[in-house]
């Protein structure tokens, strides 16, 4: 039987964001300005086509998978990302200093899209915030750094959306904010998970300190719907 992680999209549309989600029985993506992203029961050629055919025109989508996709027409691949799936094995929740940590509301909604611009950790769109618990720390009234949840095939909630900015780098930010993450998520009675670059080695240092363990790699594909 396929756990829930192997597909982590898929069953995030079909449980924890049902109520965010458009498509089919085995085709789901998430509702436009939240995210871009696309789950399929299977990565077949089939289920391409009928994501084709569902969504709005002009759509970029990305997908997971475990393994190669050929990604071939009615779909254009722009890219694709070789990454690690993490999941914490941590034995303790952590209860570290949670003073520096703000609530990132509508209101920082410009400031959290200038950061991932600039950073990179993946989609942010206008409405991603709506995923739920962003968290950021202000220096100077300017946002250092921040994280928030993205998919939930409960139980397994996904940290993301994980970025310094560059001008502060190495002062701890993202491991303090992560572990409030944590804790959030393991006091909800939740399991954290996250993706990760598989050659972005700083980061995975970080997450292995924190207590997560490589539970598989996973491939994210970029594809665009062409006309």
């Amino acid at each position: 039987m396929e756990h829930v992680l192997d597909n982590p999209i898929y069953y995030a549309l079909t449980s924890g964001h049902r109520h965010i989600s458009k498509g089919t029985d085995e085709v789901k993506y998430y509702v436009e300005d939240i995210t871009a992203f696309a789950g399929l029961k299977d990565n077949s050629q089939e289920n391409l086509n009928t994501l084709y055919h569902i969504s709005p025109a002009e759509s970029v989508f990305v997908f997971f998978s475990k393994t190669p996709v050929e990604i071939s027409g009615p779909w254009k691949l722009l890219t694709h990302i070789d990454m690690f799936q993490f999941i914490f094995r941590g034995k303790e929740i952590p209860m570290a200093d949670a003073s520096e940590i703000t609530e990132l509301d509508l209101k920082h909604v410009n400031e959290m899209i200038d950061l991932v611009e600039l950073t990179k950790p993946g989609p942010f769109l206008a409405r991603t915030i709506e995923l739920s618990n962003y968290t950021g720390i202000f220096v100077e009234e300017k946002l250092a750094a921040m994280a928030g949840h993205r998919f939930f095939p409960s139980p397994y909630r996904e940290i993301s959306a994980v970025c310094t900015h560059p001008d502060y780098l190495g002062k701890g930010y993202a491991f303090k904010i992560l572990q409030e993450q944590i804790k959030r998520i393991l006091l909800r009675l939740e399991i954290p998970f996250l993706h990760v670059r598989n050659d972005n080695e700083g980061a995975i240092k970080l997450y292995q300190k924190l207590g997560f363990e490589i539970r598989t790699d996973m491939i994210a594909y970029v594809i665009k719907k062409e006309v």
